[in-house]
């Protein structure tokens, strides 16, 4: 299965990018992990096509993204709420592959046992009769020539999709994720991409779904190595102001935004930091006095002070808040 065409690109929506589970080890060369930005949700994709962990997924933000099948294939969906939508359409001509004939009947089964509108097996490109929709947190079949959009989710910002197999790309550094911040990894998707299959899959999934996630709000956190810039009074400000997330956010970090912020202590209030090294979840206090916390993008070096660090459960709930969306703190003890 390995280097045969899966997807075609047909839409991207606003920003669509193949991510694993990162590049970790490569800080001291200057280049952070990056990788999935919602880890909890980018292995529970791969969990339900029955992929070995670091095989590589479409991360897909609010919506929009369309692809169109090259052959039978074993997909899911997690992460924010978005469902999903399969028109049968006519088989690529250009297909260079199909399942085997015991893979697919596997497929079209696990289809037909969830009550989803799967044709008889044997028929002319397996497709389905009607249009299909899934929700989100799900696994389903598509066969040669169907088209998936991913539509606009009603909460959370980026949905992953996985295919049973993984996703094939070159990989730097050890890892096929997508950088925006140091541009390592494959280019953002663009229509007319064709996208082939790795060599990832393992034991079939045994489950064809999972539950929703519970959002961990308010956003969990522990003192960082610069809380003392802020005393008791600074601590305090982060956790009981309800920030509002800022259109200017991306894979590098959320940046928060209130009418007041998180002022330093008098003693540090002109002082300079030299730079230090930043892990994702840090939430960084600049002179503006407005959080922002980093993401899986993030830089490897800092040069504002560090109040706190997310858990690793809240950098995946962080990940999923959008543009005016509210955010709160709550502290780790």
């Amino acid at each position: 299965m390995q280097d045969e065409p899966a997807f075609d690109i047909l839409a991207t929506g606003p920003l669509s990018l193949l991510e694993d589970d990162g590049r970790a080890g490569w800080a001291h060369l200057g280049v952070t992990a990056s990788g999935a930005a919602d880890r909890g949700a980018y292995r529970a994709a791969n969990r339900l096509v029955g992929n070995r962990p670091g095989a590589a997924c479409i991360e897909t933000v609010l919506g929009g993204l369309t692809v169109r099948a090259r052959r039978t294939l074993l997909v899911a969906t997690a992460g924010a709420g978005a469902s999903v939508t399969v028109r049968p359409g006519p088989a690529p001509s250009t297909s260079t592959g199909t399942a085997s004939s015991a893979s697919a009947r596997r497929l079209v089964d696990n289809d037909t046992l969830r009550g989803r509108h799967a044709a008889p097996a044997g028929e002319e490109g397996g497709h389905a009769l009607l249009e299909r929709h899934h929700p989100p947190g799900h696994s389903l079949t598509l066969f040669s020539g169907d088209v998936l959009t991913v539509e606009q989710p009603a909460a959370g910002l980026r949905t992953y999709v996985a295919v049973r197999g993984g996703f094939d790309a070159v990989r730097v550094l050890g890892s096929r994720s997508s950088d925006v911040l140091s541009g390592l990894g494959p280019a953002a998707l663009r229509p007319g991409d064709v996208l082939q299959l790795a060599d990832d899959a393992g034991e079939w999934p045994a489950a064809d779904f999972v539950r929703p996630p519970i959002a961990p709000l308010p956003l969990r956190l522990r003192r960082g190595p610069r809380d003392d810039w802020f005393g008791d009074q600074g601590w305090a400000a982060l956790l009981e102001t309800t920030w509002t997330v800022s259109a200017d956010s991306n894979r590098v970090g959320v940046r928060l935004e209130s009418p007041d912020g998180v002022a330093r202590l008098a003693p540090f209030a002109h002082r300079e930091l030299a730079s230090e090294g930043m892990v994702a979840g840090a939430i960084q206090i600049p002179p503006s006095g407005l959080p922002v916390i980093f993401l899986r993008d993030h830089p490897v070096t800092g040069g504002y002070p560090v109040i706190a660090v997310l858990t690793d459960t809240a950098i995946d709930a962080a990940s999923q808040l959008r543009p005016g969306d509210p955010a709160r703190f709550t502290d780790q003890r």
